[in-house]
């Protein structure tokens, strides 16, 4: 699962490549729990443990989905 996060004042976006086994609605709700506090970090594990922290005010937008595969031959 991959989390992309907008952050405001900047045209680059932080991407966080989760573990296959992390519940993709426990990671949304932490996000939005994250929101509504409206200050401190969001910080977000990704599956080699590196730990990322994002200010919670600088958040623009959040995009979870699934990593595509890339495809090959006639097909892609």
């Amino acid at each position: 699962m991959i989390v992309r996060i907008g952050v405001s004042d900047s045209s680059k976006e932080i991407e966080v490549d989760m573990a296959r086994d992390v519940d993709p609605d426990a990671v949304k709700a932490s996000i939005e729990s994250a929101i509504e506090a409206g200050t401190g970090m969001l910080w977000l594990t990704d599956k080699d443990g590196r730990q990322v922290g994002i200010p919670v005010p600088k958040v623009g937008y959040v995009d979870i989905g699934v990593a595509s595969v890339p495809k090959i031959g006639f097909g892609a």
